[in-house]
């Protein structure tokens, strides 16, 4: 007998009604596992921006000895303060390593037509949506060259 099922009730309950709650459920579950697919997959794609934009501001100062760690430090206290756990600055530097690992076609390939949509309002993800252009591994369109990595 099925969880929470009545024995007082299953006179009135058609003998297929178990195929009824075996479909919603199944239906629930599917949901619930492409629900966390897409949540994983615009988490990853926001890690990738985030550290993006931490290269591309370390890399715009005119200090680099020492400023990458001083700037994932701040941005580690501040962020946390606003935003709660999850920027340490260990993960910031995963978070900056993951952009300089992965090329953005390969991150953005991970997410479906449903969740791009919810994305597309990160720059650069609208950026590569709406103009179809194959961009590097580091985000800069083909024909930019590349300076140095940040501290």
């Amino acid at each position: 007998m099925a969880k929470g099922h009545d024995k007082t009730t299953s006179h009135f309950v058609p003998a297929n009604y178990d195929s009824l709650i075996g479909t919603i459920r199944s239906l629930v579950e599917t949901a619930r596992r492409s629900a966390a697919r897409s949540v994983n997959a615009l988490m990853t794609a926001t890690y990738w921006e985030i550290g993006r934009r931490i290269v591309e501001f370390a890399q715009s100062g005119k200090q680099r000895a020492g400023y990458g760690q001083e700037l994932l430090k701040r941005l580690a206290h501040d962020l946390s303060g606003r935003l709660g756990r999850g920027f340490a600055v260990d993960n910031l530097q995963r978070m900056r390593g993951l952009y300089l690992a992965w090329d953005p076609e390969r991150i953005y390939a991970t997410l479906s037509r449903k969740s791009l949509s919810s994305v597309s309002s990160l720059p650069k993800v609208k950026h590569l949506i709406g103009s179809g252009q194959k961009l590097t591994r580091h985000g800069k369109n083909r024909s930019d060259t590349r300076s140095g990595d940040a501290a």
